[in-house]
């Protein structure tokens, strides 16, 4: 399977092409079969290549393969190639274990649904190109990764495209993510400019050899900078971040899929892969370390007051999404890359448990309209309890290994920022808070329906089996970090080591990865902070449920604030959507489009038609009328003939 590495991507292509072209006609059992069996291929033939990865030596890795040259003009030339390191390796079993999963969760969870084949159609494309993005070997086969997952997920946010707002929705995630893809174009012709090259392995090896731009002025910078503004497109990090709340309006499996596990992944994917290049541009790092931070507490913030259950999971993605760009901005990037991991088991699950809850209560999304749900859907219960428990950060879980490997970071590793730290320390609590409360309103309590005409009951067991997969990778996907808290060994960290500090001139070389003092956080203040979140949530849903609307009636001006999630799209509105719009009509459609380019060609029709309405009296029917132009003719012609012989 290494050599044929391009297998893994192709296969979800074909099952794209067989759903969305050739089975028009065909059962719904052949879309299932196509759907899951590529996807279930594409898995097994990822699990060879770990097989067959583990056995190479380190002089052979990373293992690249180039199959054809793409692209060749002037001193420029791209192939498409391919490439497999421990990053690209567990990028690889995420996408296609957890989309494998969502796969099959969403057979029983869409089968009435009119747009079946196109569904599933759209899912396997997006599997195509997110592998493509992960094992492309440069950055040009990267971008056509990166800009096929944009338009999956366009495509799939407006699924339901006769809905209004799903099709808004779908629009609206098109255009911010291009204004960060602009950056990101901008970024890659100034890769070119300074290597001559977009081959990762050239591109890394000459930055590694440049001295590390400390006073941040330098092409470098300007390149990480650029490249960061597409991450911050595509992960949904502050300012860009507006699009995926909407994005809710899709099918829940996207939500897991594209909004949760994978696609936001992308950003935070191409930083750590692009590492060197950061590590050499401190300013780069620390806006990145910056804007990570504020997206987490922000994004958290809002959660706190959301009701509609799959937009408080939204914005937790959001939250965990800036955790993540924490890690790589303090340089932790293993950290960074095992939260990614970590929270596409815990935050699929939650996902596709909040579907579950959906299709129990007949499409209810209104987490004050549920309660009491626990002893009707125990499954669904009992699996986004444990997801709640993991994203929050209790021991034992993953969450615990990845989110305390982020903070310790950010309080001792090599960047260490006292700010993000106590920040980060703050949205972890934050984070217990509103997750609990999300289980709380849901599950527990009285029921606050009508149980007359909602007849609650559990989802289909081939719903349950992805929810209970999901469940124990949620407790047992961060154990690799385990033996860590004793004063062992990080296999996570160390499974990546040679990624990350491959750039031996690399100011980052001392990673965090190898502190041994992780085991002193069990009990630390972030850990102090999650269980104040929990006992908060209980205390306000549990024990006393009346307290939060008082509370909402006295700090109404905060609670307007934050359920109005700090009006952020409204400023953007009035701020750049109208302005655009106004000019858009009022000056280039109305003086642009009709007055001159319109006006152009019109009046030249205009002036043509007259003209010819004028001559064509000319043809009048009178004899006397004709003869008289023959003999002017004859005149003009004459005389044009003797001045021509003089």
């Amino acid at each position: 399977m290494l050599e044929h590495l391009w297998l893994i991507p192709l296969l979800p292509l074909l099952g794209a092409a067989s759903n969305g072209i050739f089975v028009s006609r065909w059962p719904r059992s052949a879309v299932n079969a196509i759907a899951l069996g590529s996807t279930g291929l594409s898995f097994l033939a990822t699990l060879e290549v770990a097989r067959e990865f583990a056995n190479l030596s380190a002089d052979q890795i990373p293992w690249l393969r180039s199959y054809f040259t793409w692209i060749e003009a002037g001193s420029f030339r791209a192939d498409f190639a391919l490439q497999v390191d421990q990053l690209t390796l567990i990028m690889l079993l995420v996408v296609t274990g957890v989309g494998w999963l969502i796969h099959l969760y969403s057979i029983g969870y869409m089968p009435d649904d009119t747009g079946y084949r196109r569904f599933f159609a759209y899912l396997n494309l997006f599997m195509f190109f997110m592998l493509t993005l992960v094992l492309a070997a440069n950055y040009l086969v990267l971008f056509v990764g990166w800009e096929g997952v944009g338009l999956c997920s366009y495509l799939l946010i407006g699924f339901w495209f006769l809905k209004k707002t799903a099709t808004d929705a779908g629009n609206k995630a098109f255009w911010v993510n291009r204004i960060g893809d602009f950056g990101f174009l901008l970024g890659l012709f100034l890769l070119f400019r300074q290597f001559g090259t977009l081959d990762f392995a050239p591109i890394f090896r000459n930055s590694a050899a440049l001295p590390v731009e400390t006073s941040g002025h330098g092409v470098l910078t300007a390149i990480a900078l650029l490249l960061l503004a597409g991450a911050t497109g595509k992960s949904a990090q502050l300012p860009l971040y507006v699009w995926l709340p909407d994005a809710m309006e899709g099918p829940t499996p996207v939500s897991a899929l594209i909004h949760a596990a994978t696609m936001v992944a992308a950003g935070v994917y191409m930083v750590a892969r692009s590492h060197v290049l950061f590590t050499h541009a401190p300013v780069a790092m620390f806006a990145v370390a910056v804007i990570g931070c504020a997206t987490a507490l922000f994004a958290a913030t809002i959660a706190l007051v959301q009701t509609d259950i799959k937009r408080t999971l939204a914005y937790s993605t959001i939250s965990q999404l800036g955790y993540m760009f924490i890690a790589c901005g303090v340089g932790a990037f293993g950290a960074g890359i095992f939260h990614l991991m970590t929270h596409a088991f815990f935050k699929a699950l939650l996902f596709l448990g909040a579907g579950s809850v959906m299709h129990a209560t007949g499409g209810e999304q209104d987490m004050r309209l549920m309660g009491g749900l626990r002893k009707s859907v125990p499954w669904t219960y009992a699996t986004m309890f444990i997801a709640t428990l993991a994203i929050s950060g209790t021991p034992g879980f993953s969450g615990f290994f990845s989110k305390e490997e982020i903070l310790l970071a950010a309080g001792t590793g090599p960047y260490a920022n006292s700010v993000i730290y106590v920040l980060g320390v703050i949205t972890a609590g934050l984070t217990a808070l509103y997750m609990f409360r999300l289980l709380f309103l849901t599950f527990h309590g009285v029921p606050r329906f009508d149980q007359k005409k909602t007849h609650v009951h559990e989802s289909p067991r081939i719903i349950l089996a992805p929810l209970a997969v999901l469940a124990l990778l949620s407790v047992v996907g961060g154990w690799w970090a385990a033996p860590h808290l004793v004063g062992g060994l990080n296999y996570f960290d160390n499974f990546l080591k040679l990624v990350f500090l491959a750039s031996e001139t690399s100011s980052s070389t001392d990673s965090y990865s190898g502190n041994s003092q992780l085991i002193a956080t069990v009990f630390g203040p972030p850990m102090v902070a999650a269980f104040i979140g929990f006992l908060l949530a209980w205390l306000l849903y549990i024990r006393r449920p009346e307290t939060p609307k008082r509370l909402a009636e006295s700090l109404s001006a905060p609670y307007r604030l934050l359920a109005g999630k700090y009006f952020v799209d409204e400023l953007y509105a009035l701020l750049i959507v109208r302005p655009l719009v106004w000019i858009s009509a009022n000056f280039l459609w109305r003086a642009v489009d009709e007055e001159s380019i319109d006006g152009l060609v019109n009046g030249v029709a205009r002036e043509a038609g007259e003209i010819g309405d004028r001559l064509r009296h000319l043809n009048s029917g009178n004899m006397r009328t004709y003869a008289a132009w023959v003999i002017l003719g004859a005149v003009v012609l004459t005389t044009l003939l003797v001045w021509t012989v003089r």
